[in-house]
């Protein structure tokens, strides 16, 4: 079988060089972060076996722990010193906080809301898994939220955009995210409801599936209508896994593969997220989020803090979280911000320590990496290009006070960039330079424990896909190819395939 482009793959950790395009300054910049010596592989033809480190994704700081149970994704980066280990600990007490409504007889754990998705961020991230959408459409949204917003319309607005300095604009009476939940006293904003048609798919050999398409709505809104121009994207709560590697990757590395004009004529354009850091006070390369809207692992904890627990910080000092001065009553509910935490619900110390516990998760051991069929799907998974958006590895750099994580070859399955997926996943939402194509692609280590971990084995963006191969028949775009490859596979290698993305 042969790859999009007719050529059989370049297997293992410098297949991220096989694209002939690529100029000479960006072959050095990928080989000197994503690229390891000579791989393990035999590259004979038809032949596969296992690569040098690939059984240890997270490198040497992979799980200490093989487990397979729902505390896999809980275990702390190998090789923290004490002072890091305590520091964990900690932070996962954090995590795993349920925050109360303010004011209360402690000041570190009061500040909910008013209006928030959660109560802590164990309940949106259950077992540091990953979310699901609602069972029915009378279920409250815990893991799933639903983000809002608007065009722009003012030269200032466009402005902002362009700069970067916001990656949305809020709908202008009940914010950038929906709110489920309130405080004793004020009234949610509203819930989500969402209703889904199924679509049969047929393979080659007669096989059929069904694949089933999601249509959102907003129901019970306390506030009035919506903006008539509001755009609506729904979004699971992500796996926490291996954040703080996917962060300490060298930003050279990623921008060499970036080919937004697919100048090599492989079908694959993967673009660059450009979005606003508060924390630096300058554009940076975006990582985090289905659409790669945040720069650092520190800022996505403050924004999840700010949008769906509704709570302060230094970098997100506002004290009524998500909502807008038209919510006069949520405006003016009590709120918890100290002057012992820095002015805010969430002081720095609390939030390092949330960052560093979310950083230091670290990536569960292989399972069944040497396989017979897991190694077949291995080579259906290169065959069918999708390693072309799923790079498999690349080599961390200096991760700053983060030794553990610093200088690790690491197999997360992800270029972070974004892609156009097709109009089937498009959520029809710009946020920072993605369109509302585009998604960043997922990293796909842990993955095969996903329904150990999370308690179900739902995936993509809004958890649409009930199992994995409807994730696989949901990719379009970019991807379209590689998923109509898939259905023209026999079932021998459709198996194959499943058993290595289950041993991932």
């Amino acid at each position: 079988m042969t790859s999009r482009n007719g050529e059989r793959p370049v297997r293992g950790p410098c297949a991220s060089l096989a694209r002939p395009a690529l100029t000479a300054l960006a072959l050095s910049a990928i080989a000197a972060v994503a690229c390891v010596a000579v791989s393990a592989a035999v590259r004979d033809v038809g032949t596969v076996t296992p690569e040098l480190g690939e059984e240890s994704p997270g490198g040497a700081a992979t799980s200490r722990r093989e487990l397979t149970d729902r505390e896999a994704f809980a275990q702390a980066s190998r090789g923290l010193s004490a002072e890091g280990e305590a520091n964990f600990r900690i932070g996962n007490v954090i995590f795993r906080r349920l925050w109360v409504t303010a004011p209360a007889s402690t000041d570190s754990a009061d500040g909910l809301g008013p209006l928030f998705n959660a109560r802590s961020c164990q309940g949106c991230h259950v077992k540091d898994g990953r979310g699901r959408p609602p069972a029915s459409s009378g279920e409250a949204s815990v893991s799933m939220v639903l983000k809002l917003s608007v065009p722009a319309v003012s030269d200032d607005e466009r402005r902002l955009l362009d700069e970067h300095r916001v990656n949305a604009l809020p709908e202008p009476v009940y914010g950038g995210q929906l709110q489920s939940f309130a405080v004793s006293g004020l009234d949610n904003e509203g819930r989500m409801e969402v209703a889904y048609r199924e679509l049969p798919v047929t393979f080659a050999d007669g096989a059929t599936a069904s694949i089933r398409a999601p249509s959102y709505a907003v129901a019970g809104l306390t506030l009035g209508p919506l903006h008539p121009h509001t755009m609506l994207s729904p979004r699971v709560a992500p796996q926490m896994i291996g954040l703080g590697l996917l962060a300490a990757i060298p930003e050279a590395g990623i921008r060499a593969r970036a080919d937004p004009d697919d100048r090599d004529g492989d079908g694959i354009s993967g673009r660059t997220n450009e979005v606003w850091s508060l924390e630096r006070e300058r554009v940076m390369l975006g990582r985090f989020g289905w659409k790669a809207g945040m720069p650092t692992v520190r800022e996505q904890t403050a924004d999840a803090f700010g949008n769906d627990i509704g709570l302060s910080t230094t970098l997100r000092p506002r004290a009524a979280g998500d909502c807008t001065p038209a919510q006069k009553a949520c405006i003016a509910a009590p709120h918890g911000n100290s002057a012992a935490n820095d002015g805010v619900e969430v002081g720095d110390k609390l939030l390092d320590l949330a960052a560093f516990y979310a950083a230091n998760l670290a990536v569960p051991p292989r399972r069944g990496a040497r396989s017979p069929d897991v190694l077949k799907g291995k080579g259906v998974f290169h065959d069918l290009g999708c390693a072309s958006c799923h790079v498999p590895s690349w080599r961390t750099g200096d991760a700053e006070g983060q030794a553990p994580l610093s200088n690790q070859l690491i197999w997360p399955y992800t270029d972070l960039l974004l892609h156009d997926m097709g109009e089937g996943l498009a959520d029809n939402r710009p946020e920072g330079a993605a369109d509302g194509r585009e998604w960043r692609t997922p990293p796909l280590w842990g993955i095969g424990l996903t329904g150990t971990v999370s308690g179900h084995s739902f995936f993509l963006h809004d958890g649409r896909a009930r199992n994995l191969e409807e994730a696989i028949l949901w990719h379009g775009g970019e991807a379209q190819r590689s998923r109509d490859g898939y259905t023209t596979l026999p079932k021998s290698d459709r198996d194959a395939l499943m058993a290595f993305l289950r041993s991932l």
